[in-house]
């Protein structure tokens, strides 16, 4: 046995464990310089697999040798979140210190001091842990590649949370310029929740290298979903709802376990519910957190460290109201329980969260699901059957993000220039760039050079030049190497280096000097001093807003208004909708599997009695009269964001048919149309509505896409650096940056309308902001199925939360939505019951 292994399996046998074969495979993979990707559940040791691969090779290569300091960076470990880095700092650290190797393990994130990474631009530690942002940096130096000589493995942690995001091409980026440099470097992804297991590894390891390894884990993780039920049912749920009712049953859940995490789906259901609870519970108070991306670190790691350690200064901690915040992370032991409030909305999401608890090899995971309204409990029993039948949503890699590729190129320049030839091949090494055509890239080398034909006349723009000569190793002779035109544009493109973009961020803080955290700006300016909002868990009054600064003070009221965040907007999976379809198909024939459809039946029924259930291979479409109009809802469960998108299409087809005025409102499950005459429940019609054919030239048509473009431009102009955040401490206002990419996308459109920029921020409009390929497969599918035209003589519990939705953005009231919404469903249940 090789002298590595054998010191590797007496260090298990100490700890009275014993390797599982996928580890053994992944270390013999490496130890044969193969890449590859590891794919097995959250808890079974996925992070030893790739770790001491690694640690066996320089076990065999020193014989077990102490090293007198620790060695050159011998392992680069890239983690998608930085709130991360400390927790997998201490995992990696533990075998190596236990070893007495003498290795150092050490994060460079945004969070790290500057003293630390001031000492790392000359040094890295043997591992370091990063993040896709923090590697660009580093790249961007000039002496990066003497400093990344001795590296000998890559791992990218969580790989499928950056699969098909920009941060995950950042990734691909920084990887090809390391493996430009490093031939014989050896990457490894690990992931535990993803359906195309074939297609990530190879978008991790590039179109041109072997093919990677895919090892799979240990046997699948018993995962136990287990759903609160409500002790009635109100017939008829609306979409939004925050839905506490359950409330008591929570808190109950929380009682009978040692620490929970407490999941929702947005930052704002999260200050919602932490309020809650600690209304009902005030002996609670200090000893349950919340904890999501708005806040504070100081106040996240707090959070962390009581979760980790199960205590708070003031007893036991009992729970963590969380968001996605919390989704990853290296092993919180204290945690027995995880509570999804709401639908997951996709199957990869709820095992991910499931994974928290039992978070060790040969535990189960238990995860208990609170329905907000009734039709959750469908969706809870739909994951269910789709996790016993292993149905994994996959994640599609991005491909040519030219923002990115600009960005890279700078970055490029910076970091010791290049050779226009070499970095061309080396980018095509990468998936996203495998297809980068040679018109794409000398557009790209316009644009960092002098702008493109709109911006030549603008030094700033000029963001690299051309050195005479070879003057690079290994570049081709007399080729001019690229290097970044000054000292100052440097700077300024390393603040601006990663993709991450959001509405700009308001500090709150106290007077007194103390931090709670960033609200986004389009909430916070629309409150005057005095008003009150819900924020870390308080109750807070704003005193002043000045220079993207919130001074709040404690509020003497209970109630405040709960920001709303961008980005909250979560459609139901594909997979998800399916097995909801699935599970009315089966309560249409009058069987009801579970707890959870049992608990549902009375809705289902009254569904029957009044319309129908929809079903697979067939598309439902109802025609109802109320006071305000008639209505036809029709449901292609296609999710939100696809008929958010078919919604204007519709209306659009009919409004050019003949004057009419319509409205439609969308949400996961179907669409609304509202007119003031009735529309022909003709099937030639509907057919000729929903047809697949010109969608993409209809939906452009419909929606104001070019202002659609224009927001998404703001994004992609930061991203290619056009636009500029500010200086620490110098933010740039929202609407002056929105302003500027306003004027670069109008420059653009008068004077270079071929930048290839505007056509990226329609294509991301149609793809991100309203998933146009899943669109255009629910048209197809539709186009081939039965239509089932039913006249109701009401609102329908599947019509009621379209309805409900519509009232929310239409209406105008001094009574709150909830309540009025509230008043209806009553209204509609006493009329049902008739």
């Amino acid at each position: 046995m090789n002298a590595g292994i054998a010191t590797i399996e007496r260090w298990f046998a100490g700890r009275g464990w014993s390797p599982f074969s996928f580890q053994r495979e992944a270390w013999a993979g490496y130890l044969e310089g193969k890449s590859g990707v590891v794919h097995a559940p959250t808890g079974t040791g996925k992070t030893l697999s790739v770790w001491l691969g690694p640690v066996i090779e320089w076990l065999e290569e020193r014989g077990g040798e102490v090293a007198q300091e620790p060695p050159q960076i011998r392992v680069l470990w890239i983690t998608p979140m930085r709130a991360l880095a400390g927790d997998a700092c201490a995992s990696l650290l533990s075998p190596v210190s236990d070893l007495g190797l003498g290795w150092s393990v050490e994060a460079r994130t945004g969070d790290t001091s500057q003293s630390v990474k001031s000492r790392q631009k000359t040094r890295l530690p043997t591992a370091l842990v990063t993040t896709p942002e923090s590697l660009s940096i580093l790249l961007s130096y000039a002496d990066s590649k003497s400093l990344f000589k001795t590296l000998r493995c890559v791992v990218m942690d969580e790989w499928h949370e950056l699969l098909s995001t920009k941060r995950g091409v950042q990734a691909e980026l920084g990887l090809a310029r390391l493996r430009a440099w490093l031939p014989g470097l050896r990457t490894w992804g690990l992931s535990a929740t993803l359906g195309n297991t074939v297609e990530a590894a190879r978008a991790l390891v590039g179109p041109l290298a072997p093919e990677p390894l895919l090892i799979k884990g240990a046997e699948p993780k018993r995962v136990e979903i287990r759903t609160l039920l409500p002790e009635s049912l109100e017939r008829f749920p609306w979409a939004g709802h925050v839905g506490t009712r359950l409330v008591d049953q929570v808190i109950a859940e929380i009682e009978g376990a040692r620490t929970t995490l407490m999941f929702t789906n947005t930052r704002s259901q999260a200050e919602i519910w932490f309020r809650r609870l600690m209304d009902l519970r005030r002996d609670w108070i200090g000893r349950v957190g919340i904890h999501h991306g708005s806040l504070d670190k100081k106040q996240r790691k707090t959070v962390e460290d009581a979760l980790r350690s199960g205590e708070s200064p003031l007893g036991p901690f009992k729970c963590v109201v969380c968001t996605s915040s919390l989704d990853l992370g290296v092993d919180f032991r204290p945690v027995d329980r995880v509570i999804q409030v709401g639908s997951p909305k996709g199957i990869a999401r709820l095992v991910q969260r499931a994974g928290r608890s039992g978070h060790s090899p040969g535990l189960t995971s238990v995860i208990v699901g609170v329905p907000t309204n009734a039709m959750e409990l469908v969706e809870f029993s739909a994951a269910r059957t789709a996790l016993e039948a292993g149905e994994i949503e996959s994640r599609r890699p991005l491909e040519k993000p030219l923002d990115l590729l600009v960005q890279h190129m700078v970055t490029v320049a910076a970091g010791g220039g290049f050779h226009p030839a070499a970095l061309l091949q080396e980018l095509r090494t990468t998936w996203a760039f495998r297809d980068l055509t040679d018109e794409e890239w000398a557009w790209a080398m316009s644009f960092v050079e002098h702008g493109g034909p709109a911006l030549t006349a603008y030094d700033k723009y000029k963001r690299i030049a051309r050195e005479a000569g070879d003057g690079m190793s290994g570049g081709p002779s007399g080729e001019h190497r690229c290097v970044v035109a000054s000292p100052q544009i440097a700077r300024l493109h390393r603040m601006g280096i990663g993709t991450i973009t959001s509405d700009q961020a308001v500090q709150v803080r106290y007077a007194s000097g103390k931090v709670l955290g960033q609200i986004e700006e389009s909430f916070v300016t629309r409150l005057m001093p005095g008003d009150r909002f819900v924020f870390a868990g308080k109750v807070l009054e704003l005193v002043r807003l000045r220079q993207m600064t919130a001074i709040v003070t404690p509020a003497k009221s209970k109630k405040g208004a709960v920001p709303r965040w961008n980005g909250g907007r979560m459609p139901l999976s594909t997979q998800l909708a399916h097995g909801v379809l699935a599970r009315l198909a089966e309560a249409r024939e009058g069987v009801y599997a579970d707890l959870e459809m049992q608990t549902a039946m009375p809705l289902l029924e009254l569904q029957k009695s009044v319309s129908r259930l929809p079903a697979p291979g067939e598309l439902l479409i109802e025609r109802v009269k109320t006071r305000v109009g008639w209505h036809v809802f029709f449901y292609p469960f296609a999710g939100r964001l696809a008929h958010e998108g078919l919604a204007p299409v519709v209306a659009w087809r009919l409004v050019r048919r003949s004057p009419l005025t319509v409205s439609a409102t969308s949400n996961d499950y179907g669409l609304e149309i509202l007119t003031e005459t009735p529309l022909e429940l003709d099937e030639s019609l509907w057919r000729e509505l929903l047809s697949p054919e010109d969608l993409v030239p209809d939906l452009l048509d419909a929606l104001n896409a070019t202002e659609m473009a224009r927001r998404q431009f703001r994004e992609i102009a930061r991203v290619a650096g056009l636009t500029h955040t500010g200086y620490p401490g110098q933010r740039t206002p929202a609407r002056h940056l929105q302003a500027s990419s306003d004027m670069f996308f109008e420059v653009f459109e008068q004077f270079d309308p071929e930048n290839r920029l505007l056509d990226q921020a329609r294509r991301e409009v149609l793809e991100g902001q309203l998933e146009i390929e899943r669109l255009h497969a629910a048209l197809d599918a539709i186009a081939s199925c039965e239509m089932v035209f039913v006249e109701p003589p009401s609102l329908t519990p599947m019509s009621f939360p379209l309805y409900a939705e519509r009232l929310r953005s239409t209406q105008a009231s001094s009574e709150a939505w909830e309540d009025r919404v509230r008043k209806m469903a009553v209204e509609l249940d006493g009329r049902a019951a008739r």
